[in-house]
């Protein structure tokens, strides 16, 4: 593929890692904005099909969305492009969050920001549920699978659980009566035992780089389960980050655009510098490169295999049931007195009616909540 069209890679994925609020399930709704509904880059069966094999692997699923899409795109060239300038904005933001806190001890709240961000995020998701449901809900078990799979979550039912057991009932029920071999290996997660380590460790950058190296390589469930692998090593087993350093990590995180896995760029600050930040970030995102660029040739053969076809379409429409359940519980916290239901109504109305580039509505939300703040 050409120099522009890297071109158009990089620019495309640096502008959403510089906006992207609101967690994976809205990082995905502005990809499919961006690469099905206004470049047309890809049909939605295949959007969705590259969204179902991004839950197949371990890693942060909207970064290693980014890296499949320039990976189709632009080969290993659109791969490295694409996820690193997804990747680097929130890097650089965190980055700068970092050094507040080790200077001055705290890190700007930014709940203004999401005061007026979180509904637009409502709105965006939303839109895109709409437009992906069709597709991924093609036939009567497939809109049952998507209902389960919103009931399931409200429950509190495991993600990856609800992901593989609704994949793997689909499969099964279409060919419960074939005998016929599926043909493919779903990727499993690295074996890095070997790099535990001793509690009360001290911090030298090799170890910072191994710790998250293991958990960039065997995290399923997205984001949010990054969690429990970080108190688990840096507050429990290595002892380097209190309670409270460990919550306000994930806080910036939180309130930052983009991967929420650039956790670890705080933490690497935080006890490192800036090469501890850099290593951290280059640790926790190499595993998910690698295994998009090994399990990205079996997608095709997954959609041709009768058996791994029932597969990806069970996983594709729990999947899209996983966003709307997070939608749901976000909603919950986002709109929460009138001008949050206006903001929500007035985006979603501008992306039915106007078709408005989802980034402008972001940046509308957070100037809303930063002038309500001040009002």
């Amino acid at each position: 593929m050409s120099e522009t069209s890297l071109r158009e890679l990089a620019q495309l994925f640096l502008k959403l890692g510089s906006i992207a609020f609101g967690g994976p399930a809205a990082h995905i709704a502005m990809m499919q904005d961006e690469v099905v509904d206004r470049r047309r880059w890809f049909s939605r069966q295949r959007f969705l099909d590259l969204v179902g094999a991004t839950n197949l692997i371990p890693g942060p699923n909207s970064t290693e969305l980014a890296i499949h899409i320039g990976y189709e795109r632009a080969g290993w060239a659109g791969l490295l492009a694409a996820g690193s300038s997804f990747i680097l904005p929130a890097m650089f933001i965190v980055m700068a969050f970092a050094w507040a806190y080790v200077e001055y001890g705290s890190t700007p709240a930014g709940q203004a920001l999401l005061y007026g961000v979180q509904p637009v995020v409502i709105a965006i998701v939303a839109h895109a549920l709409a437009k992906l449901a069709p597709t991924a809900a093609k036939d009567w078990l497939l809109r049952g699978i998507v209902v389960a799979s919103i009931a399931l979550f409200l429950a509190g039912v495991n993600e990856i659980l609800i992901l593989f057991g609704l994949g793997v009932l689909v499969m099964l029920v279409r060919r419960v009566a074939s005998l016929e071999p599926g043909g493919i290996q779903i990727l499993s997660p690295l074996p890095l035992i070997l790099l535990a380590r001793d509690a009360s460790a001290p911090v030298t950058l090799d170890r910072l780089f191994f710790t998250f190296l293991k958990i960039g390589a065997v995290l399923y469930g997205g984001g949010y389960v990054i969690l429990a692998f970080l108190q688990n090593d840096f507050v429990g087993r290595l002892g380097w980050l209190t309670q409270q350093q460990l919550i306000d990590a994930v806080s910036v995180g939180q309130v930052t655009p983009g991967p929420v896995f650039t956790t670890a760029t705080f933490i690497g600050y935080v006890l490192k510098g800036v090469p501890g930040a850099l290593l951290a970030t280059l640790a926790i995102f190499l595993p998910s490169f690698i295994f998009v660029a090994v399990s990205h040739r079996y997608i095709e053969r997954m959609r041709a295999s009768k058996w791994f076809s029932g597969l990806l379409d069970g996983v594709n429409a729990a999947a899209v049931g996983l966003m709307a359940g997070v939608t749901i519980e976000l909603a919950r916290e986002a709109i929460v007195d009138i001008t949050t239901i206006v903001i929500a109504v007035v985006a979603l109305s501008l992306l039915v009616v106007a078709r408005v580039n989802s980034a402008w509505l972001i940046l509308a939300g957070g100037a809303i909540g930063l002038l309500v703040d001040m009002m």
